[in-house]
This record gives C-alpha cells, sequence and structure tokens, in this order.
C-alpha cells in the first residue's frame, strides 16, 4: 500500500485501514484527552467482548463466529493502541504559544 499525501505532522494513519486511500485517520491537533477518550471506549468494546466470549462454550460456536469475533477484537484493539500512541505523541508536543 502506498501512503496517503496527508500532512505527516497532524494527521496520524490508523493501522486497521485495510485500501489505499486511508479513510480513518487520527487528527493529532484534537485534544488528548478527546483521543484518549476513543482509545478507552474501543478497549473497553474489546474488553467487553472478550469477558463475553470467556463466557461461552467453544462446543456450540461455528469456526467462522470465531473468526468474526477475533477480527473485531484485532480491530478494537490496535485502533486503541494507535489512539493511545497518538495521545501520547499529542501530550509531549510542546505548547505552542497564543499569538
Amino acid at each position: 500500500m502506498t501512503k496517503p499525501n496527508l500532512p505527516t505532522n497532524r494527521y496520524r494513519i490508523l493501522r486497521t485501514n485495510f485500501t489505499d486511500t486511508y479513510p480513518l485517520v487520527i487528527d493529532t491537533e484534537t485534544k488528548a484527552e478527546d483521543i484518549q477518550s476513543a482509545a478507552h471506549q474501543r478497549i473497553r468494546a474489546a474488553t467487553d467482548l472478550l469477558e463475553t466470549f470467556s463466557c461461552l462454550t467453544l462446543e456450540h460456536a461455528d469456526l467462522k463466529d470465531i473468526s468474526h469475533i477475533t477480527n473485531a477484537l484485532y480491530l478494537l484493539v490496535q485502533d486503541g493502541c494507535d489512539l493511545l500512541e497518538a495521545a501520547q505523541h499529542v501530550q509531549l508536543q510542546p505548547e505552542q504559544p497564543q499569538i
């Protein structure tokens, strides 16, 4: 895949994008708290799904269902990690002087 023509200092690409157009990006000019909130939402959803999945018995599960759950968990956790990395990057940036 080729990199999109986005300003690298503002937008971070989510690793879960599967196309060359990268429709999902993180705007690093957003407040770190908002980026962390989005990360928390995804990681919480993955945790809830894992908790539900751990209560199920695999003897009645279809292999395609396990694949679907695994894919959903991957997307949620990877996006959460990308968001946390972006939030850390935003927090480490020096304050821009007010003009």
